[in-house]
């Protein structure tokens, strides 16, 4: 009786061990089998993150979670209004409502030959009906 308890423990050990490797396996399958559109947003996360750590010393935690909610933002606006929050440079707290949605926003006029400031977002902010922009280390949350 002994015997076969031992024998029936050592084969439920082994079946657990194999259960896990199984796992880990399948988990690295679907890692290397990660969509791109999934790496290119990882990507330009850890890139904004790694800007805001940069230049604004933030500590890696916070510039990561400033990170997700700026490509949020970016994200929802492209297809509706959004009302966020963020600090202006003065320090003040601003609520906007904002999108970049092609339906809503005006035809700009002339060319842009600008360089863009990969520290501003822009938007149109449709409660002045003109286009705005604020940092994106500023950003405090979405509505």
């Amino acid at each position: 009786m002994i015997l076969k308890n031992k024998v029936i423990f050592c084969c439920y050990k082994v079946f657990l061990y194999l259960c896990i490797t199984i796992k880990k396996v399948i988990h690295l399958i679907k890692l290397k089998g990660m969509s791109t559109t999934v790496k290119n947003k990882m990507r330009e996360v850890m890139q904004l993150a790694h800007q805001f750590i940069r230049k604004n010393g933030m500590s890696l935690s916070e510039a990561l979670k400033t990170a997700w909610v700026n490509i949020k933002l970016k994200a929802a606006m492209k297809n509706r209004i959004v009302k966020f929050y963020f600090t202006k440079v003065s320090g003040e707290i601003r609520e906007a409502y904002g999108t970049l949605a092609d339906g809503i926003i005006p035809a700009v006029e002339g060319n842009s030959s600008r360089k863009q400031n990969d520290t501003c977002q822009t938007y149109y902010d449709c409660e002045k009906e003109a286009w705005r922009c604020f940092k994106k280390a500023n950003l405090l949350r979405l509505a």
